[in-house]
């Protein structure tokens, strides 16, 4: 016969708690993925380059430093990557261009996502006509062709920064506004929505601090996806001719002038495509590995 374990009882006979502690279980952690570890990398060595491309010991990106189309060479910091077909330093371009590249995709992808959050997040919540007009207002905006409207503007108006931003960030407000909308709904019917609309808190107040603060980490997250698209289609504006005039450098441009020489020495052209795919891979990489972490209608 087997002993069998009896609550301790009390002289009441009421059975006593067990003051045993709980067993610690230790938290799981992710594993890091090595991709994501070195897009990251990837990303602020790119960022910190940009930013600081002044003191670095690099030659003016509009000024010639060698024969035209020279290899790649050891040795020197400018001669790395070789030079393009004017003889200027294509590390020195590839910097600079990032500039470009990045504050496109950057500005562009942030101002479209403030723009396009609150017009769905205001369509969500208020329903009815304003959720009509704005839907329209999306629907239209995504059925015009992204690149002909680039090239409508870049044709109208002269080719330049500002130009670029305006038409790319008209390119991705009804992307936010569809995100924003459909995440509003969901938490527009949450308990916490519903009691603050109870104790009489005004649509203004739900609006931003109650929705907003949820709407935030989905938006976020899906803003480097936005960036790298960004960034290809800034590229193809200015292969195709309608992006940044030079000599200011930009990713696009460079592959754009070199196009005529890539059967001789095609790292004209191969040295800023690999700028642009690791930096697009890249923050697709973050995007994914950001959704995963803060969405929280993932988790929900």
């Amino acid at each position: 016969m087997t002993d069998v374990e009896h609550p301790v009882k009390s002289r009441t006979g009421t059975p006593l708690q067990d003051s045993r502690p709980a067993p610690l279980v230790p938290p799981v952690r992710e594993r890091r993925s090595v991709l994501v570890v070195l897009a990251y990398v990837w990303l602020v060595a790119v960022i910190a380059a940009a930013i600081f491309a002044d003191v670095l010991p690099l030659a003016p990106y509009d000024r010639p430093i060698g024969a035209p189309r020279q290899l790649p060479q050891l040795g020197s910091l400018d001669m790395l990557l070789g030079t393009d077909r004017l003889g200027r330093s294509l590390l020195s371009r590839c910097i600079y261009g990032a500039r470009v590249s990045l504050l496109v995709g950057a500005v562009a992808g942030v101002v479209g996502s403030v723009v396009g959050g609150i017009l769905g997040m205001v369509s969500g919540y208020l329903r009815r006509r304003t959720d009509s007009a704005i839907r329209l207002l999306a629907d239209v905006m995504l059925a015009f062709p992204p690149l002909i409207l680039l090239l409508a503007l870049a044709s109208v108006l002269t080719p330049s920064l500002r130009t670029i931003l305006v038409g790319l960030t008209l390119m991705v407000v009804p992307t936010f506004i569809r995100l924003a909308r459909a995440n509003t709904l969901a938490w527009a019917s949450r308990e916490f929505v519903t009691a603050a609309r109870t104790l009489g808190a005004r649509d203004r107040r739900i609006l931003f601090r109650e929705i907003l603060p949820n709407l935030i980490p989905t938006l976020g997250a899906f803003l480097p996806v936005v960036m790298a698209a960004l960034i290809v289609a800034e590229g193809s504006l200015s292969f195709l001719g309608m992006g940044i005039p030079p000599p200011t450098p930009s990713w696009g441009g460079m592959v754009s002038d070199g196009k005529d020489s890539l059967g001789d020495v095609p790292h004209v052209v191969f040295v800023p495509a690999v700028f642009i795919f690791l930096t697009v891979f890249s923050l697709n990489q973050a995007g994914d590995h950001l959704r995963h972490r803060f969405d929280r209608g993932l988790r929900s």
